[in-house]
């Protein structure tokens, strides 16, 4: 049989078909585009409205922030319930949640904030970048319910805030921190930055790695359109460094960085691949 005149009949009925499976795709992806920018996004503003001003009015009542605490979490589960982006957890009976404990997670998405209230099962504080306390609502609740900003233009702002996250462990309320500082652009993990590593020696308290898999995919940075998609929030071995001096600050960051790189990459290769 001519192969040649076979091949070439193969294509023209190719042709003819058109690029049927591109297609789908394109209309999904538009369509997915549509249900963000008109439906999901809104709603999420109006949730942050709505509840950022009862977790502001709570705040009078409220100084030590467990009831503006529970506002984030139903702000979250409003989030993820709305998106329909559901999450597993796995690793949390390793940890001892009734301490205080330095929590490290990697920075994906706008979303891996959401995440963490929705899924810790135990009140805690978080360290963030002090422009997220000018947002309103956002902003108002960050700034009343006890959580620790950070700005990095100001060596003595720095350190005034790692003494405030000192402070707040000693106290026995768990830190989550973003020890990145701020957002991948590519879904990988960033370097990690030393300074948080020296409130928790200083403070005496383990370190626990997580990682979260799936926000980046879920939402990129400086994107409106949300994919959903299934999370999956995991938790590492606590690190203790009783007995570490701040010195040793950058030798923690690496050791925490290196099993978060484990936890991550694992999971995250394995989703490219199915």
């Amino acid at each position: 049989m001519d192969h040649t005149a076979e091949n070439g009949a193969e294509t023209a009925e190719m042709e003819a078909a058109g690029p049927r499976p591109e297609r789908p795709s394109k209309l999904r992806n538009a369509l997915s585009w549509v249900r963000s920018i008109f439906l999901l996004d809104p709603l999420i503003y109006l949730y942050t409205v709505v509840l950022g001003t009862l977790s502001l009015l709570a705040s009078l009542v409220d100084r030590g922030g467990r009831v503006q605490h529970g506002f984030a979490r139903l702000w979250s589960r409003l989030i993820l319930g709305t998106i329909g982006a559901p999450v597993r957890v796995s690793g949390l009976e390793r940890v001892a949640t009734g301490r205080a404990c330095l929590y490290t997670v990697n920075h994906l998405s706008a979303l891996d904030i959401p995440v963490l209230y929705a899924k810790l099962p135990f009140q805690f504080r978080i360290m963030a970048k002090k422009e997220l306390f000018r947002y309103p609502f956002m902003g108002w609740h960050l700034k009343r319910s006890g959580q620790i900003p950070v700005d990095r233009a100001s060596a003595r702002a720095t350190v005034r805030s790692l003494g405030h996250a000192v402070e707040t462990m000693r106290g026995g309320m768990p830190l989550v921190v973003f020890p990145e500082g701020g957002r991948s652009e590519t879904g990988s993990i960033k370097p990690f930055l030393g300074g948080v590593f020296y409130a928790a020696i200083k403070a005496q308290v383990d370190v626990v790695p997580m990682v979260l898999v799936g926000t980046y995919e879920m939402l990129k940075m400086n994107s409106f359109h949300i994919r959903p998609c299934p999370v999956e929030l995991v938790v590492g071995k606590p690190i203790p460094t009783k007995g570490m001096n701040v010195r040793q600050m950058d030798e923690l960051a690496a050791v925490v960085q290196k099993k978060s790189e484990e936890l991550y990459y694992e999971r995250w290769e394995g989703r490219s691949k199915k």
